[in-house]
C-alpha cells in the first residue's frame, strides 16, 4: 500500500503561487471597498446644493474637510502599491518553469509514440552505448533510459505505466506545501516559533479581545448599553417628562462621559467657560444634586445643548465639543423613543407599572427638531429660514398678513410676500425663497382594513387592524407655483379682474397642505343631505279643485292631462302584468333563478377582486423584505447642524384623549417620492366608536407635522361555530369508511397467510 509524503518547496517556485493568491485576496476586496469616491462627483453634488445649503454649517465644514484631507491620497497610494506587488508576483509566476510533467517513456528514448519493438531495441542500444556508466556516460540518464526501455518491453512494467503512470507501480502520494524549505530548517526553528507565537498567541488574541469588549458595550444602533439602561430607568421613573427634564436626561448619556467615550473631552478651560455660559443662559437647574445630572460632563453637555438651541456664540475652545454633543443628540433621542416604545409594550402586555405618556415620546421628537434646527421651543418656525431675525417677525405677524408658519408664508401672493419682506434685498429674498421652496410638503392618505379576513372592512373586537399610509413628498416650490397659476379658462370673457381675483383667492382659496379630510367630509355630508332630501320629498299630490284643474297647476294644458292619462294607463298595465305574474309560478321561479345567478356572479367577482388585492399586498410585502432601500433621501436644511442630515419622519397612531400610543412609531427613513407604510395594532376589546389620530412628525423641521383623524367602529366578533357543516359527515359515509378499513385489514391478513 502506498504511503504519503509531504514535501516543502526546495526551489521556492510554488511559494510564489501561494503569495500571489494571498495578495490578490487582500488587494481586490480592499480596492472595491476602500477606493476613494470620485472627488469630482462629490464636488458636483456640493455645487448643486450650494444655492440652498451654502450658508449651512455642515456645508462649510465639508468644503474645508475636502480641501484639507490627505486621507484619500494615502488610500490611493496604498492600494496602487498593493496592485503593483500583485502584478509583479503574477509576472514572476508566469515565468516559472514547469516542474511536474507526465512521465512518457517514448520521450525519454526520443521515439515517436507507437514505435515497433525492433525500433525500441535499436534505439536502446544506441543510447546505452552513449550513456552507459562503463563508457563514461551519466548514470542518472542511463537509469532513466533503462526504466523507459523496461516500460515499453516488459509486460508488467508496461501494465504499471498504463495503470499508474509509473513503470514501478503505485508510488507514495506526494503532497507539496507551498512554503519554502528554510521555514522547517532546524537552524531557523527558534525564529519561526517566535514569529508564530507572537502572531497567534499575542497579536490575534489582543485584536479579537479588543474588538469583543468594545462591541459588547454598544447596542445595534451604536448606543452604549449603559446609556440605554439610564434612559429606561428615568423613563420608568418619570412617565410624564417635560422638555426641561428631557434635556437633562439626554445630556446625562454616557456618550458624553470621557471615561466611557474617548471622543468626549474635559478641558481645563471648562471651569471658566461653562460657568460663564450658565450665567448667560439663566436657570438650568444647576443646583440639582441628583446623579448623574450633577456630574461635570452632564452639566457641560446640557449647557452646550441649551446654548445651541438659543443660538448663542461660544468660544473656539468649546465649539468642537458643542458640535460633538449636537451631532450625537438625534441618535440618542431616537434610542430614547425606542426605550419608551419598549416600556409601553411591556406595560400593555404585563401591566403593573405606568407606561410613558404620549407627551413624553412626542417631546423627544420635538426636541430632535429643535436640536437639528437650533431653535428653542417657543420660537417661530419662520426662524428656520436664512436671514430671518427676531425683528423681522413683527412684519409677518401684523394684522395685514398674519403669517405665523411656513404654510402661511407660502400661501401669500408673491407681491404681498415681497412687500412683507421688503427689509431684505433681492439676493437675500431669492435665497429665502429657494430655501422655502426646498422644504418638504407631505400628503398623507390612509386606508383602514383587517388583512387575512373574510370581510376586510369589518373591524371586530380584538382583531389586528392594519392602517396602510401612503406618503407622497413634494417640494413647497411645486405647491405654491401651482397655487399662483390662474384658475380661469383662457378665452373666458366673464373672468374677474386681477384685483378681484387676488381678494377672492386670498379669502376662498383652499390650501393644499391643510388637512383635506375636513373639506371632503363636509362635501360628502352635504351631498348625502341633498340626496336624502331628494329621496324624502314625496311626489306632489295632485288634489283636484272644484273646477276640475289640478291644484298648483291652474293653466294645465290638454297635453299634460293626456300624459296623466297615459301614466295612469301605464300603471294599470303594470298592475295587470303583476296580477298575471302572480298567476304564473313558473315565470316567477325563472326570475328568482336569474336573480340568484346574478348574485352568485357578483359575489364571485368580489371574491376574485379581494383575492387579487391580497396577492398584490403579499407580493408587495415580500419585495419590501427583499430589497434594501437607501436611507439617503433629501438633505435637510439646517443652519447650525454640524453634519449633513437626511429628512426622516416618524409615523404612528395615538389616542390623544387618553395620551397613549396605539401603534409604535415607525421611523420612515426611505421617503424620496412615495412610500407606503403599514401600521398594525389590536382593535379594542369592547365594541363602540373610537377616535384615533394618525400622526406624521419630522425629525428635521419645525412646523411641518401633520395629524389626521382616524375613526374606528368596532363590532362584536362572530361566535365560533361548534359544529361546522364541513365536519358533518353522514352516517353512510362513516359506515363506508369503516367497511373499507375492515376490508383492508382482512386483505393484509390474507397476504400474511399466503406469505407464511
Amino acid at each position: 500500500m502506498a504511503g504519503q509524503q509531504f514535501q516543502y518547496d526546495d526551489s521556492g517556485n510554488t511559494f510564489f503561487y501561494f503569495l500571489t493568491s494571498f495578495v490578490g485576496l487582500i488587494v481586490i476586496p480592499a480596492t472595491y471597498y476602500l477606493w476613494p469616491r470620485d472627488q469630482n462627483a462629490e464636488q458636483l453634488r456640493l455645487k448643486s446644493l450650494r444655492r440652498v445649503h451654502g450658508r449651512c454649517l455642515w456645508y462649510r465644514l465639508r468644503l474645508m474637510k475636502s480641501q484639507q484631507s490627505v486621507v484619500p491620497r494615502l488610500k490611493k497610494a496604498a492600494l496602487l502599491f498593493g496592485w503593483a506587488v500583485f502584478l509583479l508576483l503574477a509576472y514572476k509566476v508566469s515565468k516559472l518553469d514547469r516542474e511536474y510533467q507526465e512521465y512518457n517513456p517514448y520521450e525519454v528514448l526520443n521515439l515517436d509514440p507507437g514505435s515497433s519493438s525492433s525500433e525500441i531495441k535499436k534505439q536502446y542500444r544506441v543510447l546505452s552505448l552513449k550513456y552507459h556508466p562503463d563508457r563514461g556516460g551519466d548514470e542518472a540518464t542511463f537509469m532513466r533510459i533503462a526504466k523507459a526501455y523496461a516500460a515499453l518491453t516488459n509486460e508488467q512494467s508496461r501494465k504499471n505505466w498504463e495503470m499508474y503512470g509509473n513503470p514501478d507501480g503505485p508510488s507514495a502520494t506526494s503532497f507539496g506545501i507551498a512554503l519554502p524549505a528554510w521555514i522547517v530548517d532546524q537552524k531557523n526553528s527558534m525564529l519561526v516559533l517566535l514569529v508564530y507565537g507572537l502572531a497567534f498567541m499575542v497579536i490575534l488574541p489582543v485584536v479579537v479581545g479588543t474588538w469583543w469588549y468594545r462591541s459588547i458595550r454598544y447596542s445595534g444602533d451604536q448606543i452604549l448599553i449603559n446609556t440605554t439602561q439610564l434612559f429606561m430607568h428615568f423613563m420608568y421613573k418619570t412617565p410624564n417628562m417635560n422638555m426641561k427634564r428631557l434635556v437633562m436626561v439626554l445630556t446625562a448619556a454616557f456618550e458624553f462621559d470621557p471615561r466611557s467615550n474617548k471622543e468626549a473631552t474635559i478641558r481645563p478651560t471648562d471651569n471658566i467657560e461653562v460657568p460663564q455660559l450658565i450665567r448667560e443662559l439663566g436657570n438650568i437647574n444647576v443646583k440639582k444634586k441628583e446623579p448623574p445630572f450633577c456630574y461635570p460632563y452632564s452639566l457641560k453637555a446640557r449647557v452646550l445643548v441649551l446654548a445651541h438651541m438659543a443660538r448663542m456664540d461660544v468660544r473656539e475652545e468649546l465649539e468642537e465639543d458643542q458640535r460633538f454633543v449636537v451631532r450625537k443628540s438625534p441618535a440618542l433621542l431616537q434610542e430614547m423613543i425606542n426605550v419608551g416604545c419598549q416600556l409601553t409594550m411591556m406595560a400593555n402586555s404585563r401591566g403593573g407599572f405606568h407606561a410613558p405618556r404620549l407627551v413624553t415620546i412626542e417631546n423627544c421628537m420635538k426636541l430632535t427638531q429643535m436640536i437639528v434646527q437650533g431653535l428653542q421651543e417657543s420660537k417661530s418656525p419662520l426662524l428656520q429660514l436664512p436671514h430671518f431675525e427676531e425683528e423681522h417677525l413683527r412684519y409677518c405677524i401684523s394684522k395685514k398678513y398674519k403669517v405665523r408658519s411656513l404654510q402661511d408664508l407660502v400661501s401669500l401672493k408673491d407681491s404681498d410676500r415681497r412687500l412683507m419682506l421688503r427689509v431684505l434685498d433681492e439676493e437675500k429674498y431669492d435665497e429665502v425663497m429657494a430655501v422655502l421652496g426646498s422644504f418638504p410638503h407631505i400628503t398623507m392618505d390612509t386606508k383602514l382594513q383587517v388583512l387575512d379576513d373574510e370581510d376586510s372592512n369589518n373591524i371586530t373586537a380584538g382583531s389586528i387592524v392594519t392602517v396602510t399610509v401612503t406618503l407622497t413628498r413634494k417640494r413647497m416650490m411645486d405647491v405654491f407655483e401651482k397655487e399662483q397659476e390662474p384658475q380661469t379658462c383662457p378665452g373666458d370673457e366673464t373672468a374677474p379682474t386681477e384685483e378681484v381675483q387676488g381678494d377672492t383667492s386670498k379669502a376662498k382659496a383652499k390650501q393644499v397642505w391643510q388637512n383635506k379630510s375636513k373639506g371632503t367630509k363636509k362635501t360628502a355630508k352635504s351631498k348625502k343631505k341633498k340626496l336624502t332630501k331628494k329621496k324624502a320629498t314625496p311626489a306632489p299630490v295632485k288634489s283636484k279643485q272644484a273646477n276640475g284643474s289640478v291644484a298648483g297647476n291652474d293653466a294645465a294644458s290638454p297635453a299634460a292631462a293626456k300624459d296623466d292619462d297615459e301614466e295612469v294607463s301605464d300603471k294599470g298595465s303594470e298592475s295587470d302584468e303583476g296580477e298575471t305574474n302572480k298567476d304564473s309560478p313558473s315565470e316567477r321561479d325563472d326570475d328568482s333563478d336569474k336573480q340568484s345567478d346574478t348574485e352568485v356572479d357578483e359575489m364571485a367577482g368580489d371574491d376574485e377582486e379581494e383575492w387579487e388585492a391580497l396577492q398584490q399586498s403579499i407580493q408587495r410585502r415580500e419585495r419590501a423584505l427583499l430589497e434594501t432601500k437607501s436611507k439617503v433621501t433629501h438633505t435637510a436644511y439646517s443652519l447650525d447642524y454640524p453634519e449633513e442630515k437626511q429628512e426622516w419622519w416618524w409615523l404612528y397612531i395615538a389616542d390623544r384623549r387618553d395620551q397613549t400610543l396605539v401603534s409604535m412609531p415607525y421611523h420612515v427613513c426611505t421617503l424620496k417620492d412615495t412610500e407606503e407604510v403599514e401600521l398594525k395594532f389590536p382593535a379594542p376589546s369592547k365594541t363602540g366608536n373610537y377616535q384615533y389620530s394618525v400622526i406624521l412628525r419630522s425629525d428635521s423641521y419645525l412646523g411641518l407635522d401633520q395629524i389626521k383623524p382616524l375613526k374606528l367602529e368596532v363590532h362584536e366578533a362572530k361566535a365560533m361555530l361548534d359544529n361546522h357543516p364541513q365536519w358533518d359527515i353522514p352516517d353512510t359515509e362513516e359506515e363506508d369508511e369503516e367497511q373499507e378499513d375492515s376490508d383492508g385489514i382482512e386483505e393484509s391478513e390474507d397476504d400474511d397467510d399466503d406469505n407464511d
